[in-house]
């Protein structure tokens, strides 16, 4: 499945080369299976790929006639205003994460306004599959399908990658069958593109294309690092630039949808932005990298909390903190009621506030609120 975004495709690519003869050096070891060196990722990828499905979809979507808009046609012609419904299909990956529940997880676009939902398995099963839920904020969503002779595959810790990881990409690309690509981490923490609600996406070279949507990036201990659900694509094609949701964000994203069928969305009660350099100045700091609060919002758990406006947080829970983008992202996706620990620089000096999370009120909660 793929989705254009500007100049984003939803659904990537240098290849790893193997047969490696000549030295190696220290910025690029040879991976280690069971402590050897290795020639091939066959071992890696033989672990994985039982636990990649295909996801095919059916569905409906209503489309408006833009005649029937026009009052003065219906009135001629005697037509009512009806939507006009046609069917619609698309494909996509998804990956075992709970071999024993028969959780999958994939991207939330491959199953919008499913109506059917078949996973077919690497060993050519074909299971129909429930929707636990889906979160397009995030584009995650989580199905169930029969448990019995499932492979799951690992989950790692996105939060210890570094640029230069080399990473493997599985899915099945424009249906062709379960497909294998390789390539490195080329960024971490990109956002501000405009794909989700919650961006803090990895970038990586490894070949992503229309029908990967939904499929695992792993490491090279055949770990789930992240989503895939996008590449920049300004011809059409792909460039070799595509990004995935940190496995970390879409784990949380899966326990909330499992628990709840739904996101419960936190927040703490501030505005924030990113630290600048301008800022930086103003607030008489070294530092580079941070969240600065540019209000508190009264009686919020931020002003109870004690945090000040132009205080800078450096870190939450001992993670550190990037940029006002990153903050919103772990505020908002942690358990309604949790306390998270920020790390704030206040004139020179650090200091660490417990807040406790709410439930963040909708646009509607907040107009029946002020109707009261």
């Amino acid at each position: 499945m793929k989705r254009v975004l500007s100049a984003l495709v939803v659904s990537g690519g240098i290849a790893l080369t193997t047969g490696i003869s000549s030295p190696v050096t220290a910025g690029a070891p040879i991976p280690l299976a069971d402590g050897a060196p290795v020639q091939t990722l066959a071992p890696v990828v033989s672990r994985i790929t039982p636990g990649v499905v295909g996801i095919a979809v059916r569905g409906r979507v209503r489309e408006d006639n833009p005649l029937l808009q026009d009052p003065l046609f219906r009135r001629f012609f005697n037509l009512q205003q009806q939507p006009i419904e046609r069917e619609t299909q698309a494909t996509g990956s998804g990956v075992i994460v709970d071999a024993a529940q028969g959780y999958v997880m994939t991207n939330a676009h491959v199953v919008e306004n499913a109506s059917s939902i078949e996973v077919t398995t690497k060993d050519n099963r074909r299971l129909s599959a429930k929707l636990i839920g889906r979160d397009p904020d995030t584009d995650i969503a989580v199905l169930q399908i029969p448990a019995g002779g499932l492979t799951a595959v690992p989950i790692g810790d996105s939060d210890r990658l570094q640029v230069g990881d080399f990473v493997l990409a599985i899915g099945n690309p424009f249906g062709l069958g379960q497909t294998v690509t390789s390539g490195i981490i080329s960024a971490l923490g990109r956002s501000g593109l405009g794909i989700e609600g919650y961006e803090d996406f990895i970038q990586t070279d490894a070949s992503i294309n229309p029908g990967n949507s939904g499929g695992p990036l792993v490491d090279l201990q055949g770990r789930v690092v992240g989503i895939n659900t996008a590449i920049l694509a300004p011809g059409g094609g792909n460039v070799g630039i595509g990004f995935a949701v940190p496995i970390n964000m879409a784990r949380q994203v899966m326990d909330q949808l499992i628990n709840y069928g739904e996101i419960k969305r936190g927040r703490i009660g501030v505005a924030i932005q990113d630290l600048t350099p301008d800022l930086a100045q103003a607030l008489g700091t070294r530092r580079t990298q941070g969240a600065v609060i540019a209000r508190v919002e009264p009686g919020s758990p931020a002003e109870r909390a004690g945090l000040r406006t132009n205080d800078l947080v450096v870190a939450i829970n001992g993670a550190p903190m990037r940029s006002g983008t990153e903050l919103r992202n772990r505020v908002g996706l942690s358990r309604i009621g949790d306390e998270v620990e920020l790390t704030v620089e206040r004139g020179g000096m650090e200091r660490n506030v417990t807040v406790r999370v709410e439930r963040a009120t909708t646009t509607a909660q907040r107009q029946r609120s002020r109707q009261r």
